[in-house]
């Protein structure tokens, strides 16, 4: 039975405390915060056996054996190098950072430590992700050749301001999701051999809140993802490849009970793949880091993210961001 702690009490501990409640292997033992009576509301909500008022003194606690990083982005690295000192393993919540500086701070701590680490990518643990790698290289799409993704929410009155925006906040699906992809059908390098162009509007906290990046692989394949956190609440994300293209007709950054892709050959008959599941991805995500853990591993296993390719999904994120505002 693992003891979780969870570290923040807003919209997305919530969920995370369902999922780890769920789960048989584990159990939220503790909340930690800075507002006692949110706290309080938090515990009651969860049935959490204790609270914590500041963050110190759960990364000692003998009785926690993970923590859940649920606070906002900027703050990440800070809570995960605490952990990773005092031999914590750590789920943290996306994105890994918001700048490279802490990125490679934080990667740098729980390698020193040899700590359990994984971004919050929680779509990426749902077995619908396993299934997509196996169409993606049964040959029916030939060559990659270009994707198409993006993902609007009406969020940007919600969310904290020093978490730096859409890019951060949304714009990491997209881009993870498209990593995914071209590792699958390019090779584990490939990601990383592009060069992009973003551009963005800043809203009144200085932050991009609407932006697109074009990128070209080094090998020839195309990619264009908006992100948006100031309009709408929508999602798109489809895959050509010399053969046809496939796209997801179900919400891909949020895996659930019923997904739906369709396969759209040129000039064929369209395919419907519906792949359904019993759990949503936060109860795959618990039992990812359950499994990891009980194998004495440190990093998830792919599907889910790597160091490797956290860093690689904000090295791009960093650079979308710094094109946005040249």
């Amino acid at each position: 039975m693992l003891r979780w702690a969870i570290l923040g009490t807003g919209f997305i501990s919530n969920t995370v405390a369902e999922a780890i409640n769920q789960s048989e292997g584990s159990r939220v033992e503790m909340v930690v915060g800075r507002n006692r009576e949110t706290l309080t509301k938090f515990q009651q909500a969860h049935n959490i056996p204790r609270q914590s008022l500041g963050y110190e003194a759960v990364f000692t606690d003998s009785n926690i054996d993970v923590i859940y990083v649920g606070t906002p982005n900027h703050v990440h690295h800070e809570l995960t190098i605490r952990a990773a000192e005092n031999g914590k393993a750590v789920l943290s919540e996306k994105s890994l950072t918001t700048n490279m500086k802490d990125a490679h701070l934080l990667i740098d701590s729980v390698s020193k430590n040899q700590t359990f680490f994984a971004e919050g990518l929680m779509y990426l643990a749902h077995p619908l992700y396993r299934h997509l790698a196996e169409i993606l290289t049964d040959g029916r799409l030939g060559k990659l050749r270009a994707v198409n993704g993006y993902y609007a929410a009406n969020i940007w009155e919600v969310v904290n301001p020093a978490g730096l925006g859409t890019l951060y906040n949304l714009g990491c699906y997209p881009v993870s999701l498209l990593q995914y992809v071209v590792q699958s059908m390019c090779g584990e390098d490939a990601f990383s051999k592009r060069k992009l162009s973003g551009f963005g509007n800043l809203n009144t906290d200085n932050n991009v809140d609407h932006a697109t990046v074009s990128v070209c692989f080094e090998n020839g394949v195309l990619a264009n993802l908006q992100s948006t956190d100031d309009y709408g609440m929508a999602f798109g994300f489809s895959i050509a490849g010399d053969n046809g293209i496939l796209r997801f007709k179900t919400n891909p950054w949020h895996a659930g009970h019923h997904n739906h892709l369709e396969w759209c050959p040129y000039g064929g008959e369209i395919e419907d793949i519906i792949i359904q599941d019993a759990y949503d991805d936060f109860y795959h995500q618990t039992k990812m880091v359950e499994t990891a853990l009980a194998k004495g591993e440190i990093q998830a296993p792919r599907p889910s993210p790597r160091w490797k390719d956290s860093l690689e999904i904000m090295a791009f994120l960093t650079d979308w961001e710094a094109s946005c505002r040249a």
